[in-house]
């Protein structure tokens, strides 16, 4: 017999409140698993989604793509189904009643597998637009959660059963309303696959120069489909993605492996260091140097 949905929140929002004392973002000893936690209505604050399903257990949350926006609570999942810059905000939160969810990263050839083993059928939705979407919670999608969380407590079994449990939940995923995207996303051939396609090949080789008609081959699309389609779903051009990652790892480079600007300018891609200072200021508001100092005493005030 099902369990109704306020009662497993509880128990899923005790388990993640046990787990995340201190923290607001909390990875777990289960592969692709995180916790949040927040305490505080905020602003928008930039952040980087991945293709992911986000519960929230206790309170609420919005996602800001674009000019979209998806607000996501108790009643409400998010899916993500590509990597993209976004905005997070929480709407619900207080040090008494925190915001509590989890975050569990999507396995697109997993996806496939269940979809071709169950010879699920093709959705009825013609095609899709966005990146994002939300979903409306149900018992049954909860419910294999509460088994998974519970792992965590029996670390010797992770290995054996986690597996087992993420298959459900992708299933149990393949199930819900948003069933017809995650068909799309994950069937070899769709417009949403291609552009799933188009965006990992950008990541893989963000620091390289790249014709359009290039990449359109690779995904077997026209330059114009690609263009098109590629805007629809992630906000972005295919070159203004390929200049955010750029940015961004070459933040990373400097903040964690203490390039200076120059180097990492280089390391990325660009040609010019003047070039770089100027778009990295565009994105972050600061030049690389000032930035960069700006972000480790803000690590170090945490501490």
């Amino acid at each position: 017999m099902n369990r109704d949905i306020s009662s497993i929140q509880k128990d899923l929002a005790k388990a993640i409140e046990e787990k995340t004392i201190g923290q607001e973002d909390c990875a777990t000893l289960i592969e692709n698993l995180s916790f949040f936690r927040r305490e505080v209505i905020t602003e928008p604050c930039p952040c980087t989604i991945e293709a992911s399903v986000l519960f929230v257990v206790q309170g609420t949350k919005q996602l800001l793509v674009g000019e979209q926006n998806f607000i996501y609570d108790t009643q409400h999942f998010l899916l993500n189904s590509l990597d993209l810059p976004a905005s997070s905000q929480v709407l619900d939160a207080s040090p008494d009643l925190p915001c509590l969810g989890l975050m569990l990263k999507l396995d697109m050839l997993l996806m496939a597998d269940i979809i071709a083993q169950n010879g699920m059928p093709p959705p009825y939705e013609s095609s899709i637009s966005g990146s994002s979407a939300i979903g409306t919670v149900t018992s049954s999608l909860l419910e294999p959660f509460t088994r998974l969380l519970a792992l965590l407590d029996e670390p010797d079994a992770i290995a054996t059963l986690s597996p087992l449990i993420v298959r459900e939940i992708h299933y149990r995923l393949l199930n819900s309303d948003l069933a017809g995207r995650l068909w799309q996303i994950a069937s070899t051939g769709s417009q949403a696959h291609r552009i799933s396609r188009a965006v990992t090949w950008l990541r893989t080789h963000y620091a390289k120069s790249f014709q359009i008609e290039e990449l359109a081959a690779y995904v077997q699309m026209s330059s114009t489909t690609l263009y098109h389609h590629f805007r629809e779903h992630t906000a972005m051009s295919p070159l203004q993605y390929q200049k955010w990652l750029r940015l961004n790892e070459a933040k990373r480079l400097m903040l964690n492996d203490s390039l200076d600007a120059s180097s990492a300018a280089f390391k990325v891609g660009y040609e010019s260091p003047s070039h770089f200072s100027r778009e990295y200021a565009r994105l972050f508001g600061q030049s690389p140097k000032r930035h960069i100092e700006a972000l480790r005493k803000g690590a170090e005030s945490n501490i």
